[in-house]
């Protein structure tokens, strides 16, 4: 078995023990994938989003997920994962330029970047740009009920507007 089969097939352990709710089986896996190949970026991914979600420590899971794009930069996933804890967090800033960098990641599903610009949008107040990228990411779909999502928040959008 090669370097990167072997490594690739323990960040599939990791994320098994993620499923079932085993996080410091998983965290110790991913560490121990790091430690072996420090440039394996899939595994800063993976343990950034444990510490971000499973273990609310933001500002590590956001080291975890910068250091992903540094040794991973076209892995889709980090892109998703880091753009939420920048909305949760409120980086306007950083998340605009992180999003305008994914939507030039191959495999990246655009609706998904799309959908996060709409909500950034949103959570700013700025209502009209909210609903142009919920009409993008409405048109950019195949799947329903993402289709369905982005009518319902331009409608949210249109009720909000009402209130000013």
């Amino acid at each position: 078995m090669d370097h990167l089969t072997k490594l690739e097939e323990m960040l599939d352990q990791a994320n098994l023990d993620i499923k079932d709710g085993l996080y410091e089986q998983a965290s110790n896996k991913l560490e121990k994938i790091i430690d072996i190949d420090p440039n394996f970026g899939k595994a800063y991914n993976h343990l950034g989003y444990l510490y971000e979600v499973k273990f609310k420590e933001y500002e590590k899971g956001e080291t975890l997920y910068k250091l992903c794009i540094e040794k991973t930069p076209m892995y889709p996933s980090v892109y998703y994962n880091y753009a939420i804890l920048l909305s949760t967090l409120g980086k306007w800033n950083d998340l605009k330029d992180l999003l305008d960098k994914a939507l030039n990641i191959p495999g990246i599903t655009k609706s998904t970047i799309l959908n996060e610009y709409a909500i950034m949008y949103e959570q700013q107040g700025e209502l009209d740009k909210a609903i142009d990228y919920y009409r993008q990411t409405g048109l950019s779909t195949l799947d329903k009920g993402v289709l369905d999502r982005a009518k319902t928040s331009i409608e949210r959008c249109k009720s909000k507007k009402e209130l000013f």
